[in-house]
């Protein structure tokens, strides 16, 4: 039993004012699964790539001791690539080319050993395959799900489906806005947990992100940096660290939440660093908890 991940697998150029990068490692799973592997050895991917990903990024997965057993390896067939480029700001971008391949007809099949896993975090794909993977695994403790604009536009029915049986929700502002119908994220929240989730993760970029639950709302800052180098993938790092703290402590209450919503933006903050996964490919305990630390510290005064 452990924790399982169901998402994207690619291989994604991008351009930013700092550079640009070919083919690198990519995918919501990618990033997810390699954020979730600092805090537990549980983490089990289920994905789909073609004959062209190449065994080095294989040898990575390895190396962070994720389970491969779920990942589908197309014969003859060509991975998922994506191509983007940055503006100025690094909050917008221009997507140039989607290449889907074998991710068009991916069918998540779940190893029957990872069918009684007990927490499942579903990568930011089509809401059906999202059902599909809830019905292959029947009794999960806890659920946190991701989904993106173009879902809300064209699959909105299968979403609400998929919130009605998700635990916690992580989506950013743009979305929750689009999905609630609403400017105000106080009221966002109100209306997206009203849907089903019972937790709900609002990120804001360069501004943090919002917590909300039954009796609380926790915001938490963004950690500064002079530059951002890419930001692609940092919300799937921030969801992947998220739901694998908690899944490390199985402790599913306000002020644990409050520390998952750290420990993901400490995450997060590594991501942008670099290119692709280059930054929280090679991290450690220390560096992870110095940064935990120092968010501490930020978010700390004192009352007279």
């Amino acid at each position: 039993m452990g924790l399982l991940i169901v998402g994207s697998i690619g291989l994604d150029t991008v351009e930013t004012p700092f550079g640009k990068i070919e083919d690198a490692l990519g995918g919501s799973a990618t990033y997810i699964s390699i954020a979730s592997s600092y805090f537990t050895q549980s983490t089990n991917l289920v994905g789909v790539v073609g004959e062209d990903f190449g065994e080095k990024n294989i040898e990575l997965f390895k190396s962070r001791k994720i389970n491969l057993d779920g990942l589908q390896i197309i014969k003859g067939g060509k991975t998922f690539r994506w191509g983007g480029k940055y503006h100025n700001d690094m909050n917008n971008r221009d997507t140039l080319f989607t290449e889907l391949n074998v991710f068009e007809n991916f069918n998540p099949i779940i190893p029957e050993r990872n069918r009684k896993d007990e927490f499942i975090l579903l990568g930011n794909i089509l809401p059906s395959l999202q059902l599909q993977v809830l019905e292959q695994v029947p009794n999960p403790d806890f659920i946190v799900c991701d989904t993106m604009n173009l879902w809300i536009n064209i699959a909105y029915d299968d979403l609400l489906k998929v919130f009605s049986k998700v635990d916690a929700l992580i989506i950013n502002d743009s979305e929750a806005k689009m999905l609630a119908k609403e400017s105000n994220l106080i009221k966002c929240a109100r209306i997206i947990r009203e849907m089903g989730p019972k937790y709900l993760v609002i990120k804001k970029g360069e501004h943090g992100a919002l917590l909300f639950g039954d009796d609380f709302i926790f915001s938490a800052p963004a950690y500064p940096l002079e530059t951002v180098f890419d930001p692609t993938g940092a919300g799937d790092t921030f969801a992947g660290a998220f739901t694998a703290y908690l899944y490390k402590t199985k402790n599913i209450n306000k002020e644990n939440l409050k520390r998952a919503v750290i420990y993901g933006s400490v995450m997060a903050s590594f991501c942008v660093e670099k290119f692709s996964t280059k930054a929280i490919e090679n991290l450690d305990d220390l560096k992870i908890n110095k940064r935990f630390n120092e968010f501490l510290t930020m978010s700390k005064f004192e009352y007279d």
